[in-house]
Formats: structure tokens, sequence, C-alpha cells
């Protein structure tokens, strides 16, 4: 199991390094280029840049807690409360993050009116679609482990 774990923490670090340079290096020439492009809508700016850093903290949060998740099957205490919390918080998680990408598609609508690209609404709704889905997955997972807690708890009392 020990190799399993490892392939995915590994692909957990492969996620958040280009999230990582996209925030440090790509939305900041991002949203310098579109006040260059569109300099009537250049006041917009700063608050599209604040609520796509505001995702980021969600979202590598979450990627903590999957990381503590994984820590948790290696030291086979999986089935403990401690991954109930993780799979909770991977869950709000995934819905903050979709709620602050509701907040930014007004911006994007805005964007994409102005320079005819209506892709980027599509990527917003694409965004919030796969976080949704992860907060639901995460939510049956939780459930699921829940109820597999409560059973091998009460098997322990019985014997």
């Amino acid at each position: 199991m020990k190799r399993e774990t490892l392939f995915l923490k590994i692909v957990v670090f492969l996620i958040g390094i280009p999230i990582l340079g996209l925030c440090i290096v790509i939305l900041p020439e991002l949203a310098g280029f579109y006040a260059k492009l569109l300099p009537n809508m250049a006041y917009l700016q700063y608050p599209f840049l604040i609520i796509l850093y505001a995702t980021a903290i969600p979202f590598f949060f979450a990627l903590y807690q999957t990381l503590k998740l994984l820590s948790y099957i290696d030291k086979n205490i999986a089935f403990s409360e401690l991954s109930v919390k993780a799979l909770k918080s991977i869950k709000y998680c995934a819905v903050s993050l979709s709620m602050l990408y509701v907040l930014v598609l007004p911006f994007l609508y805005l964007l994409a009116d102005a320079d005819d690209a209506p892709g980027l609404i599509v990527l917003g709704l694409v965004v919030i679609f796969a976080s949704m889905v992860v907060a639901v997955f995460a939510a049956v997972l939780q459930k699921l482990l829940k109820n597999a807690i409560d059973i091998k708890e009460e098997n322990d009392l019985t014997v």
C-alpha cells in the first residue's frame, strides 16, 4: 500500500505545483494583459485577482487534507475519525471553491463579452461543476467511512 499512496502523494504535489505557478506568474500577467487590452475595464483587474487568489486558499488546503488522508492510510488508521474530518474538510473546501468561482463568473462574463471569448464562461462553469463533483464525492466517502467506523465499533463492542 505504501507504493500506491506514494504515487498519489506525488500526483497531489504535481497538481499543486502548476497551480502555484499559475498564481505566482500567470495570473498577474493575465490581469495586466486584460487591463491593457481593455482599458475601460481596468478597474476590474484587482477584484478579479483577489477572488482568484482567494480560490487558491481552499484548493491548497484541500490538497493538504488529501496528503493527511494518504498518510492516515499509510499508518493503517484510515478507518478513524481523523479520516472523516479530512474528508469533511475536503468537502467544505470544494464547496467554498465552487462558491468563489460563482463570484468570479460576472467578471468572466464582462471579460468574455468585451473580448468576444465565450470560452471563458464555459471554463468557469467547468471549474464550478468539477468542484461540486469533488464535494459530492467527498460527502459520499465521508458517510461511507463514518458508517464503516460505526460498524467496526459495534463489532468491537460485541466481541
